[in-house]
């Protein structure tokens, strides 16, 4: 089953699933011995102690160590949008699109904390004079953590949902292998459960929202001009 699963997976689409997975694994078992990867590798604010530059590229890798909810979804997603858009781009132009969402997504999600952090201090940078002197106990202390680290390729996952919906709006999937939805009406529904969770201001929700809509706005931009002289839908 496994094997005819991987027969039909387009390449790039396949390697990401792979590493993706392998991360998570190596996350499970580093974590028993004391060591973080989410820590490492997942993106902080830039004026946080923790924020190292090549955290743009690695925090999509990494996914919430407390559950395997957020990396299936992801990943059944990824494979699903992943493998329609290959095929019609084929590997570069697919890997560029997964890379310049996912990043995108991450530069939208910082601006966003930073407009947060400008309300709370006046300050985009509050600690910059700090930065490698203060630790992330020493932030909390001041009320003032720039959040934790944000891991996921959910910013990505949402620019091949919108990519496939402006190329395949009417393909019909099952949501939760039941419900029956149009393609474009589900990107639909994902973007606007992200606006209104936004406007709800829930404390206790933890999910970018930003970084969500960061990366559908990133891949609406890029296949619009990409398929500009383009009227063929599939």
């Amino acid at each position: 089953m496994l094997r005819g699963l991987f027969a039909n997976m387009q390449p790039v689409v396949k390697n990401l699933l792979i590493i993706n997975v392998l991360f998570y694994l190596a996350t499970m078992v580093l974590n028993s011995k004391g060591i973080f990867l989410v820590k490492e590798l997942g993106l902080y604010y830039p004026d946080s102690y923790h924020f190292k530059p090549y955290q743009f590229a690695t925090h999509f890798f990494m996914h919430d160590d407390t559950g395997i909810r957020h990396i299936l979804f992801n990943m059944i997603a990824l494979v699903v949008f992943g493998n329609m858009l290959e095929r019609v781009w084929g590997s570069k132009r697919f890997l560029l699109f997964f890379f310049a969402t996912a990043i995108g997504a991450a530069v939208v999600h910082m601006v966003s904390m930073g407009v947060e952090m400008y309300q709370m201090t006046e300050d985009f940078f509050p600690f910059k004079h700090d930065l490698f002197a203060m630790t992330e106990l020493q932030y909390e202390a001041a009320g003032m953590m720039p959040y934790g680290p944000t891991v996921g390729a959910s910013g990505a996952i949402y620019g091949l949902i919108v990519g496939a919906a402006m190329y395949f709006p009417n393909t019909q999937l099952y949501l939760y292998a039941m419900i029956p939805i149009k393609v474009k009406w589900l990107a639909m529904l994902a973007i606007a459960f992200d606006m209104i969770s936004l406007f709800q201001n829930n404390p206790n929700d933890n999910t970018a929202h930003f970084a969500h809509l960061g990366g559908a706005l990133v891949g609406f931009i890029l296949v619009y001009f990409w398929r500009k002289n383009s009227t063929t839908f599939y």
